[in-house]
């Protein structure tokens, strides 16, 4: 562990970010040890012991910052509605006890949010285990759909399904006779310069011309986009597109910055060498999930990487913080937590220095010896968890 202060360790990590930015990342860091967390994954991983479990477990692609609020649904490229894991920005080769423990420590951390006691809050993390494993055995994956979810997860697939996009480009956009603008909304978005906007433009105009519908990435308007925890003061921004025809099937687009994966330092494995961390971000994210969101594509406007997609509303990710705690309600959606977590590693075995299927179901029967290695390290660091988060609300969190 590093003898720097946690305020230090966090000071270092975010440098060269927006300074507006920081303070409403840190802001939000401030509400509770949960968005802490959130807010804080290199200090998981610089803490994270690379030994035991955390080093022998088989190396699969991870998200590597798998978390309670990482979860949600999206359009893929084939238009269907999925449930899956929705962020691969720190994603890398790793052992897998690493993302699963990430996740369980996030569940005994935001117990609180989630309005339930630590009892329940660890039985709702070894029925993580439980199902995790006992899928990784089965050596299949498998993908959620509207047909065979339950509970929140049912909702919010119905919720994206049924959504119009004249409804959602009203909640983000402005109309005026047959052209929309995008909506100056207080803590989501800023105006962009107008040489930002040109930069933006430009570069989703070079895109355009290597795709089959050139008018489809008309640019209509761009502004910066505020969204996330972790990611807060990275170069964000929001794009309407004329998409099918305006006004009312424009599109909106997501364009975020890449930067390297706090996993980078720490993991045992060798890395491919990617061309850029925005190619690293969407490959992984592309071997995970049965189908990328719509539009997911690497660019790099003047050296700097960045991250193309639709853009997904915050709405469409699982919030648990608003519901009611009955545990039976939060055990399928953590039943589905797991599923797809090992559905993604499966899906992805076998590329590039990942193992193959049979190691996973080889670690899956040893499940009793590392379930318990993995629970007491989770109760262990959830404790320094909230240590680190008194500290830095004392200092910087005002």
């Amino acid at each position: 562990m590093s003898s720097q202060t946690v305020v230090d360790r966090i000071i270092e990590f975010n440098q060269g970010r927006d300074p507006e930015l920081l303070k409403l990342k840190y802001k939000a860091m401030s509400k509770d040890a949960f968005v802490f967390l959130r807010g804080t994954c290199h200090l998981f991983y610089q803490d994270l012991p690379v030994e035991g479990v955390f080093r022998s477990a088989p190396p699969v692609w991870s998200c590597g910052d798998l978390h309670l609020q990482n979860f949600g649904t999206f359009k893929g490229d084939d238009r269907l509605v999925y449930f899956d894991v929705n962020d691969f920005d720190e994603s890398l080769l790793a052992p897998c006890t690493w993302d699963i423990s990430r996740l369980i420590i996030s569940t005994i951390v935001g117990a609180h949010a989630l309005n339930i006691s630590d009892e329940d809050a660890i039985e709702l993390c070894q029925y993580f285990l439980e199902i995790y494993t006992k899928e990784l055995s089965s050596g299949k994956d498998r993908t959620i759909h509207n047909e065979v979810s339950t509970g929140l997860v049912k909702e919010l697939l119905t919720q994206l399904k049924t959504r119009k996009r004249k409804d959602f480009l009203d909640e983000r956009t402005e109309l005026k006779g047959k052209q929309r603008s995008l909506k100056l909304i207080d803590g989501k978005t800023t105006p962009a310069t107008e040489d930002q906007r040109q930069r933006v433009k430009d570069a989703i105009a070079k895109y355009a011309e290597s795709q089959e519908n050139l008018k489809f990435y008309t640019v209509l308007d761009v502004m910066h986009r505020i969204a996330g925890t972790g990611s807060l003061g990275l170069d964000r921004y929001v794009i309407l597109v004329e998409g099918n025809g305006s006004p009312n099937q424009n599109y909106l687009l997501d364009l975020k910055a890449s930067r390297s994966s706090s996993l980078r330092p720490y993991t045992p494995y060798p890395q491919p060498n990617w061309s850029n961390e925005a190619e690293r971000i969407t490959a992984i994210q592309d071997r995970f999930q049965e189908s990328p969101p719509a539009l997911l594509t690497p660019l790099v406007i003047q050296n700097q990487p960045y991250v193309l997609r639709e853009l997904q509303p915050t709405a469409d990710r699982v919030n648990l913080e608003s519901k009611d705690g009955k545990i039976k309600r939060l055990k399928k959606v953590i039943k589905t937590m797991a599923e797809v977590t090992a559905w993604g590693q499966m899906r992805s075995t076998g590329r590039q220095k990942s193992a193959i299927a049979d190691d996973l179901i080889e670690f899956a029967a040893t499940a009793p010896e590392w379930h318990s290695e993995v629970m007491e390290y989770a109760r262990s660091y959830a404790a320094q968890v909230e240590r680190d988060y008194q500290a830095f609300k004392t200092q910087l969190g005002k």
